[in-house]
């Protein structure tokens, strides 16, 4: 009995002297808690960096967005395919869910080898045997009768800019296939399985084996937030706070992030933690360089350190009396699942002794016991620095919340973390060390990540659906390049019909001649009084024009608010309140008892006999007062200024905006003869040869034409591209019927555009869960405004929430998204529409001058042109794709039309030969 106590005493002794002699060499693999807390910050820093537009292209940590927005919502059913690249075996599954309020659903897979002339191969070859072993599990399971869904599972770093493509950055694990890398992987699975005539399968989702899992244990756990891998390789994801992710627009709601961590440490972070055995492993690798905190924790590499760590002590005679043999040279040799084998501790040194002799490494009991103890250092460092990267992201999820203590669960799949003794107890234990503010659940996935594909092809197929009916809804604002030349063509007719005399009574577009015959020419000089009327707001302007070497324009004006009850009162109350504006602005400026020459800016259409006489035809942009449509304007606006008897003025000139507009951009530049107006109202003026003007006596020179080209269509000849919301908004507005492309083109209407289709969009259940509020209901509530802001922000989801706020709508992201589309298509399709007619003009002014390539320059002012972030850009591709002979040059109107309105005046006054005074 005491020889056995003594032999025991000396195992025991041994097996300590062992440990003690391995703990020793192996120093720098073990890892105090203060290393790992500092590893911890070192990742959060990695993954702020990586969130970052600015600073995500150096960061090693990609954190890359994976469009997966949230878990199921219940309402998800049917059959769906998944297919799972990236570990030791490809497998193929089929997942049916259940619509039974238990969200249940039923996984059958098959599995099939992955050799290496597949992972290591062409593209061609690789996405081709993907499609033959879905095409063997369809035959299989008697689905190739059915058209099905499918989530495409591949476990590596790909960047994603929506859920089904994904270009790869780069190969992991075993896998170097050539061609692959830089392309989208959706596109050549599409084109693979498109070669099997049999299947009818549609690639709706790709994910990332760490989003599977998540999805797969979201699935049972709602509280499952982040997904783990341990295994052949090793990544993270988690559900971040949109509001931080800067590689994607938005910041409501939230996204799962792939972090791609495998790559942590590549730019020398993790250093000074590294061994020589790591730097021999990476050297030795496919990837030098690459992937190196995967290396130092994955089941891949594991195996291989442990045998360069052998190889280094039996040389220096720690280990196996000196004697190399050929398994410790031979790269692979040692694998993970004999790690795994010999840290079973249960059995004794029996399974280390077992392995070792069948490596013809012939172990002594000591070797045994260093060796075994070699295996637990190595593992047990993968499972600390695991650990430590865990707990930086859960961190980060619970400052996210703004939590003291933080419960959530964490959904895990791998080989190592299944198949190692004591990797999971390790990993647990040392996550709650390191963040004991958070109760961790960690929840195993039972069916891989396939399931997991599924569920997101089943969100994926949901939107899908809404996807279809939204861009149903959408497709008439989408016009093609034949559909806008036919608008083109359609506006030159009409401008004919205009111009002539037998015709021009049943024009749509009037085409008013302004007796203004030309542009200014630099001797014009004095003080003049300039209105300008055509909009919410009514402006008077003092203007000072020097002529000579030091010609100059100097302005002083004041803006005066036009209340809603006088735009539509009487013309006696509209005149007298412009009267009591200029009262106020003469008073301001010190100037009540001068008598000075006025230009009147008037932005309504009206029937000109001479410059200073102006007959309204009718009212436009939101205007209604009346006992004026047919009366002279000027007459009107003098008899205001006899009623108030407090000063005088010489109105000199009536002019329309546009004309204003050309002549203030004309000034600057001599080739301007084109004025346009893209506001509150759309119309466009031009100068047009006389001799093409039959309504006007005389042959010689030019005039200006202000075409009123707002009530093109009037006579239906674009009716077959007004949708049915067009109708909707003319059908309440104060003129029906007339002013119809001015209704698709101009600022006073696109708003009530888009809120008739949020209506019918949430009638159809695709906005704000179907609740039509009562605040939508109200017309328009919807500020044209309003699409400016939600269209120029990067973080424009902002903006719209705040603004559907103001409406009374509870909205979430995926709202914000659509509403923001909505507002795209409506400004895109009036600033293409608005290009098509501009096309017109200039191919016009070009076969006037009777040249092969014409030069001009346009004058442009109004709001729309000017704070609308995209609508001038469009405008300007849409006439250079419609007029490709002319070179068009778009000039600003920075001091808006009254300044043009005073040169007019000026010239009027006898200061050039602006007018041609025969014709008044």
């Amino acid at each position: 009995m005491f020889a056995v106590h003594l032999l025991a005493f000396h195992f025991t002794k041994l097996k300590e002297d062992q440990i003690k002699k391995v703990d020793r060499y192996l120093y720098h693999l073990r890892l105090s808690d203060d290393v790992l807390l500092d590893v911890m910050a070192r990742f959060q820093a990695e993954m702020v960096k990586g969130l970052g537009r600015d600073t995500n292209p150096t960061a090693t940590v990609k954190m890359l967005p994976s469009f997966v927005r949230s878990l199921p919502d219940g309402s998800e059913k049917g059959d769906f395919l998944a297919v799972d690249l990236g570990g030791s075996q490809f497998r193929a599954h089929q997942v049916k869910v259940f619509d039974d309020g238990k969200q249940s659903s039923q996984l059958e897979s098959k599995f099939y080898p992955t050799p290496k002339e597949v992972t290591q191969g062409n593209g061609a070859e690789l996405f081709e045997y993907v499609a033959d072993c879905l095409s063997d599990f369809m035959e299989t399971k008697n689905l190739k009768h059915k058209k099905l869904p499918l989530g495409f599972t591949f476990s590596f770093p790909c960047k994603q800019t929506k859920l089904e493509e994904g270009v790869l950055l780069a190969w992991t694990k075993h896998f170097r296939v050539r061609g692959v890398q830089d392309t989208d992987v959706v596109s050549s699975l599409r084109k693979a399985l498109q070669k099997h005539k049999d299947i009818d399968v549609d690639v709706l989702a790709l994910v990332n084996d760490t989003v599977g899992t998540m999805m797969t244990c979201g699935y049972d756990d709602q509280r499952c937030e982040v997904g783990l891998i341990i295994g052949t390789g090793t990544n993270a994801c988690y559900m971040e706070e949109m509001r931080h992710i800067n590689l994607v627009e938005g910041d409501e709601g939230r996204m799962c992030i792939n972090t791609e961590w495998g790559a942590f440490g590549d730019d020398g972070a993790l250093d000074d933690l590294r061994t020589e055995f790591d730097r021999e492993l990476d050297l030795g690798s496919l990837n030098p360089g690459k992937q190196l905190f995967e290396k130092m924790i994955s089941s891949l590499y594991l195996g291989e350190l442990v045998r360069l760590i052998l190889l280094k002590m039996t040389k220096q005679g720690l280990l196996f009396n000196g004697k190399v043999s050929t398994a410790l040279l031979t790269k692979g040799k040692i694998e993970m699942k004999h790690v795994s084998a010999m840290e079973k501790h249960k059995e004794g040194l029996s399974n280390t002794k077992e392995i070792l002799t069948e490596l013809n490494l012939f172990p002594s009991e000591e070797d045994c016991v260093a060796v075994q103890h070699v295996c637990t250092i190595v593992s047990f460092r993968s499972a600390n620095l695991c650990a430590a990267a865990l707990a930086a992201i859960l961190t980060r999820l619970r400052e996210n919340k703004k939590l003291l203590r933080m419960r959530t669960t964490v959904g895990i799949d791998g080989g190592l973390y299944k198949t190692h003794p004591k990797y999971a107890k390790r990993l647990h234990k040392v996550v709650r060390r390191l963040v004991p503010t958070c109760d961790v659940r960690f929840l195993l996935s039972e069916s891989g990540s396939g399931r997991g594909a599924a569920v997101v092809t089943a969100v994926a197929r949901r939107l899908a659906t809404q996807r279809r009916r939204i861009d149903a809804t959408l497709a008439p604002f989408l016009l093609p390049l034949d559909i806008l030349r036919e608008v083109k063509d359609k506006m030159r007719a009409e401008l004919e019909y205009g111009l002539k005399r037998e015709t021009q009574a049943d024009a749509t577009v009037k085409m008013l001649p302004t007796y203004v015959c030309g542009t200014p020419d630099g001797t014009e000089k004095g003080k003049f009084l300039a209105l300008d009327l055509g909009g919410t707001n009514f402006r008077v302007l003092l203007v000072k024009i020097k002529s000579g070497r030091r010609r100059s324009v100097q302005m002083y004006n004041k803006i005066f608010a036009i209340p809603l009850e006088i735009m539509q009162g009487t013309g006696e109350e509209l005149f007298d309140h412009i009267v009591q504006c200029i009262a106020d602005f003469l008073e301001y400026m010190g100037i009540k008892g001068a008598r000075l020459p006025l230009g009147f800016t008037f932005s309504f259409p009206c029937r000109q006999a001479s410059i200073d006489k102006g007959t309204l035809v009718g009212w436009t942009k939101g205007f209604k007062a009346t006992d004026c449509e047919g009366e002279d304007v000027v007459d009107m606006l003098r008899e205001a200024i006899r009623r108030r008897n407090e000063f005088d003025l010489d109105i000199v000139a009536v002019v329309n905006d546009t004309v204003g507009t050309m002549m203030t951009c004309g000034y600057e530049d001599p080739n301007c003869e084109i004025g346009l107006i893209a506001g509150t109202g759309s119309n466009v003026c031009y100068m047009e040869d006389m001799k093409n003007i039959e309504i006007v006596e005389g042959n010689e020179g030019k005039m200006c034409i202000n075409t009123e080209w707002g009530a093109f269509g009037d006579n239906g000849c674009i009716d077959h591209i007004r949708t049915k919301y067009d109708r909707e908004v003319d059908e309440g507005s104060l003129n029906p019927g007339k002013q119809r492309y001015e209704k698709m083109t101009s600022g006073m209407y696109l708003g009530e555009i888009v809120r008739q289709i949020l209506i019918d969009l949430t009638k159809q259940g695709l906005l704000f869960r179907g609740h039509v509020s009562e605040s939508l209901r109200k017309r328009g509530i919807f500020e044209t405004k309003f699409l400016s802001q939600i269209e120029s922000d990067r973080l424009a989801l902002l903006q719209v929430r705040r603004i559907l706020q103001q409406l009374g709508l509870d909205s979430t992201c995926d709202d914000s998204i659509i509403v923001k589309e909505v507002c795209g298509v409506v400004s895109r399709r009036a600033a293409r529409l608005c290009g098509a007619g501009l096309a017109a003009i200039v191919e016009k002014k070009r076969e006037n001058r009777g040249v092969e390539r014409l030069q001009i320059t346009v004058g442009v002012d109004g709001t729309l042109y000017k704070l609308h972030p995209h609508f001038s850009r469009v405008l300007r591709e849409t006439v250079k794709e419609l007029a490709p002979q002319c070179d068009v040059t778009f000039m600003l109107s920075e001091d808006g039309s009254g300044k043009g309105a005073a040169l007019i005046t000026a010239v009027a006054g006898g200061a050039g030969d602006l007018v041609n005074a025969v014709l008044f």
